[in-house]
């Protein structure tokens, strides 16, 4: 029996604990507690963690708000854009999983409430927080730009750059990506592998495998992102249900070829971290009680 909504104090813990876990995973291409890369440490990314988690779990804040205050706390505390696509997905997340009233007891259905709910205002403060991290291949459109404030929705402002960015997709598929993917390969791999962090990796490989990193395609082009896709999923037998100890030097190797080669799959990285937020919130919501 689930019991949402979860206070501020469990969002937070679900929050901070989906961070830590992604960071002690081996995830080729990306900083971890095994290697850092990018010109980034783990360190960068635990410190932003924990910056952003008050504004992430916080009740009084909108979708937007959270957004604009977790980028402002977690660049103010590394410098640099470290999480800025974990934020934009905790965010959502975070706001169903602590809404009062409707939503019942699934926390994807509460999470399409919060995103039906999106306003203006949400979009304005989320654009700010995107040109605060200044990610890497941002690019301009002609409608939608993160440079102008919008004069729409947050979701209607996704919408527009839905088809080619995978976290803009997330906010007008419900979070497909997580809840019909990430979960049920997460659950999969925990089944088969020998611990967490195994589990975790064959999690970042799954997503790698199946989707064109956008972090990748803005950086260096969608056909690198494609052929990179393609590289992991010939690579399955080394992860797939989850590593074995003897495929971990491979691992090993492959994370130092992608970083040797500049390749940060960025985006995977934030849809494991979002990932283990929704398990966490939703494991929370069978175990503690009522904020």
């Amino acid at each position: 029996m689930t019991r949402f909504p979860l206070s501020r104090a469990d969002i937070e813990t679900a929050f901070l604990a989906a961070c830590h876990a992604e960071l002690q995973a081996l995830k080729p291409g990306n900083v971890h507690i095994h290697r850092g890369g990018h010109g980034m440490e783990i360190g960068h990314f635990e410190r932003a963690a924990v910056a952003a988690a008050p504004f992430i779990a916080d009740p009084s804040l909108s979708v937007g708000e959270r957004i604009l205050g977790a980028v402002e706390a977690s660049f103010a505390a590394t410098g640099l854009n470290t999480n800025l696509g974990i934020v934009l997905l905790a965010a959502p997340l975070a706001a169903a999983a602590g809404a009062r009233g409707g939503g019942g007891e699934d926390l994807a259905l509460r999470l399409a409430d919060s995103l039906d709910a999106l306003d203006q205002h949400d979009a304005e403060a989320a654009f700010r927080a995107i040109m605060i991290a200044n990610p890497a291949g941002l690019g301009r459109v002609d409608e939608g730009d993160v440079s102008t404030l919008p004069a729409m929705t947050l979701k209607q402002a996704m919408a527009l750059a839905a088809g080619r960015d995978r976290i803009a997709r997330a906010y007008i598929t419900g979070f497909e990506d997580i809840f019909a993917f990430g979960l049920p390969e997460l659950q999969a791999a925990r089944r088969a592998a020998a611990n967490e962090g195994l589990a975790i990796t064959a999690l970042h490989m799954s997503f790698l495998a199946s989707f064109p990193d956008s972090h990748v395609a803005r950086k260096h082009g969608v056909p690198v992102a494609e052929a990179l896709r393609d590289e992991i999923a010939r690579s399955e037998a080394l992860w797939r249900p989850a590593p074995a100890p003897d495929a971990w030097p491979a691992l090993i190797e492959l994370d130092a070829s992608l970083k040797a080669r500049g390749l940060n799959p960025g985006t995977t990285a934030d849809f494991v971290v979002a990932t283990l937020f929704a398990d966490a919130l939703i494991e929370q919501s069978a175990t503690a009680g009522h904020g």
